[in-house]
């Protein structure tokens, strides 16, 4: 009898244990199946919505280009040959600086008209640069107001030569402060 006892056990351990079995399956089923109607439903959201944002930014930039006669040339990069090197004074102390510089201009035509230029346009960067002081050159916002003086004064410079602006845009690629 207690053989028998014993034998009743596991069988009903046996039956729980395929009942637990069956509703892990069901689990992973329903899981399975709601993951895969979670990404449906994502996938459906950005195929029926990207539409509508790619329509504005179209007309966005018709409306920019509009604005600038230039910005349907094709922006091309001049580097500077060299870096800038220069010394400035805080306090008591020179300090090191190295700056490299390439220049945005729009259209071949004013990239080989500045690429001809380059010795005018080192010159200029060279004085508007000597004349930076260290806290303009420690703050971002010195840094823009130097990147748009040299901005000025290159398009000055290449203006009374060429009778036009050639630079787009100045950028500094690289900037070390000792």
């Amino acid at each position: 009898m207690a053989d028998n006892d014993n034998e009743n056990e596991d069988m009903s351990l046996d039956e729980e244990g395929g009942a637990q079995g069956g509703s892990k399956k069901k689990l992973i089923i329903i899981i399975v199946a709601v993951v895969l109607l979670l990404g449906g439903g994502v996938a459906a959201y950005f195929l029926l919505f990207s539409g509508d944002d790619s329509e504005t930014a179209t007309e966005q930039i018709a409306e920019v280009s509009d604005q600038a006669p230039d910005s349907h040339l094709s922006a091309t990069y001049v580097a500077m040959p060299r870096p800038f090197v220069f010394n400035v004074m805080d306090g008591k102390r020179d300090r090191l600086v190295q700056i490299k510089v390439q220049l945005m201009v729009r259209g071949a035509d004013n990239e080989i008209l500045a690429k001809k230029h380059i010795p005018l346009l080192e010159g200029t960067l060279v004085r508007i640069f000597g004349g930076a002081t260290i806290a303009q050159l420690r703050s971002p916002e010195g840094k823009d107001q130097l990147r748009e003086a040299a901005l000025e004064g290159l398009n000055e410079a290449t203006t009374k030569l060429e009778g036009k602006a050639l630079i787009h845009t100045v950028l500094f690629t690289g900037f070390v402060l000792q």
